[in-house]
């Protein structure tokens, strides 16, 4: 089969080892070199990636993706709903009152959001209903001031499910400081735990318990939860269903209240990729020390080549063949092992602790017990890429080299 010349010398090259066993050696180091970077970004970036899985199914699944909050609280919920679900991107909309405060317990005290929810409704919209480890949701019984706290919380006042614990909220009043506060006794009816910070700081109690600590009539609601499709088009949807339904309601969204948790973790992934990116680089660069040795070592066959014919343009060719055939498989194998270990990263962290008996994530100390991945094959795609590109250039300059050597002057001192 007919192959130009510069791929068939310059794969030849690859694979002879007679002549120069060192320079075959460095060439193997800038392989396995580059198969190794190309790896730990592939399973890192997965590692990334697993982490903000987590973090997002657990936070979002507990805060509102968007609701539709009312200027003055909301007489009828379901007209607000029934207009919100003729949005194609809205799965559910369901009664929302939220409130702060804080929390005393036997003269602790910690601050507190407290979300007021109907049960029968809130597993359309959360994932509450399916973490709580005490208790049930369906215990929030309306006039009966009952409390979901999160394990954290639970942990910190050493409650469980019968205790009760005061909710000091801040009440708006005619009185020289313009606010008092408010004291409700509550009963611990359920405990939920979710795996993250929301475990400390959010509360569950019935809508109506919250309308009417904040005076309201029983019926009344701050606002609407939606649950969407496309938590990233949470934003759009909820201002499109606010201006639909006109004045005396404005949009709110996740953006505001986790938009900074989610921005940091992005802006970390892109980080850690660049900082692992460097490793692929210096991999990809000894390549240059590899093709400039055998620059050195191919003179006499360089000048030979150029007398019987061949152009400066073939031997560069020749030797930016070289050096992306092992940037190649080397990016290749790298991918390939990269794919395997990204996949099963969380088998071999749980073997290892079968076998060490050590518990490197340990539920008491971090939100999750295991090492969460997901592959991406963008990612995958974006570092092959990356290391193609980076072998490539790094053979331009080795190759210019041959490509200026002098067939007199190198047979000369051949």
């Amino acid at each position: 089969m007919f192959r130009p010349l510069s791929i068939f010398i310059g794969t030849r090259y690859t694979r002879a080892k007679r002549r120069n066993r060192f320079v075959s050696f460095i060439s193997m180091t800038s392989m396995i070199g580059l198969a190794l970077g190309v790896l730990a970004m592939i399973v890192v970036l997965s590692v990334m990636n697993g982490f903000q899985r987590e973090m997002s199914n657990r936070i979002l699944g507990m805060v509102p993706h968007a609701t539709i909050v009312g200027v003055k609280p909301i007489d009828d919920w379901r007209p607000v709903a029934e207009a919100a679900m003729k949005n194609p991107e809205v799965t559910a909309a369901v009664p929302f009152t939220e409130m702060e405060g804080m929390l005393s317990y036997k003269g602790s005290m910690q601050p507190i959001q407290i979300s007021g929810v109907d049960p029968a409704l809130e597993g359309e919209v959360s994932i509450v209903t399916r973490h709580i480890v005490q208790g049930r949701l369906e215990d929030l019984k309306p006039g009966e001031y009952g409390v979901v706290l999160g394990d954290i919380t639970a942990r910190r006042f050493r409650l469980g499910v019968g205790d009760k614990i005061t909710l000091i909220v801040p009440e708006a009043s005619t009185a020289p400081g313009g606010i008092t506060p408010r004291l409700q006794r509550l009963n611990v009816v359920g405990i939920f735990k979710v795996g993250a910070e929301l475990d400390g700081s959010m509360g569950l109690i019935h809508v109506a318990d919250a309308a009417a600590m904040q005076r309201w009539a029983p019926n009344q609601v701050q606002s609407v939860r939606l649950a969407v499709k496309d938590l990233y088009a949470a934003p759009k949807v909820s201002a499109d269903v606010a201006a639909g339904l006109g004045e005396g309601y404005r949009a709110d969204d996740w953006t505001h209240t986790q938009g900074s948790l989610f921005s940091a973790m992005k802006m970390e992934k892109t980080m850690i990729g660049l900082l692992l990116l460097m490793i692929v680089a210096v991999a990809a660069f000894n390549i240059i020390a590899t093709l400039i040795m055998v620059v050195n070592d191919k003179g006499a066959d360089i000048a030979i080549l150029r007398t019987i014919g061949a152009t400066p343009r073939q031997i560069m060719a020749i030797f930016m063949v070289q050096g992306t055939v092992i940037g190649i498989v080397g990016t290749l194998i790298g991918g390939v092992l990269g794919v395997i270990a990204a996949l099963n990263v969380s088998e071999l962290v749980g073997w290892m602790e079968r076998v060490s008996g050590q518990h490197i994530f340990s539920s008491d100390v971090y939100f999750v017990s295991n090492l969460p991945s997901e592959l991406q094959g963008g990612d995958v795609a974006l570092i092959c890429t990356a290391g193609f590109v980076l072998s490539f250039l790094a053979t331009l300059y080795p190759a210019y080299r041959a490509a200026k050597i002098q067939p007199a002057h190198a047979l000369r001192y051949s």
